[in-house]
């Protein structure tokens, strides 16, 4: 998760990560009219998308309780994820597994494991390590 200046993650960063992680089954990103009239449907209060992108991108940074609260039932994470910056994280990294294995290919794989020795998931992981290396060079090239 990106942090702001002190290094804490921001509120706008926090909100960020929800729309990278969470996504539709098919892994297209919701957009920011529709969390926001879910948001306006929940809470029954003014939320436009105009106020979430600017929530998203830290030009406001005072929502009210009950925003949160929709922010947070759209999302499925408990309110404390906006506050507790230790749980804050643990549910960042909960998301970021959840959102991998919504992948079917990366489910498979995952499932195929399972029933794997100490000793094949240490080979595996390192294969894993290393075509991942191969390929951040890659891209660095290009």
């Amino acid at each position: 998760m990106a942090a702001g200046e002190t290094g804490v993650p921001t509120l706008a960063d926090r909100i960020e990560r929800l729309f990278q992680t969470v996504r539709r089954p098919s892994r297209e990103a919701y957009s920011n009219e529709e969390v926001a009239r879910a948001c306006r449907e929940a809470s029954g209060e003014t939320f436009s998308a105009t106020y979430l992108w600017q929530l998203r991108t830290g030009r406001r940074d005072n929502p009210t309780k009950r925003h949160l609260e929709a922010l947070a039932a759209f999302f499925q994470v408990p309110p404390s994820y906006f506050f507790d910056d230790e749980q804050g994280e643990r549910i960042s990294e909960e998301l970021t597994l959840l959102g991998a294995l919504r992948d079917a290919e990366v489910r498979d794989v995952a499932l195929r494991a399972v029933t794997l020795s100490p000793e094949g998931l240490g080979t595996i992981s390192d294969m894993i390590e290393a075509i991942a290396r191969r390929e951040a060079e890659a891209r660095r090239r290009k």
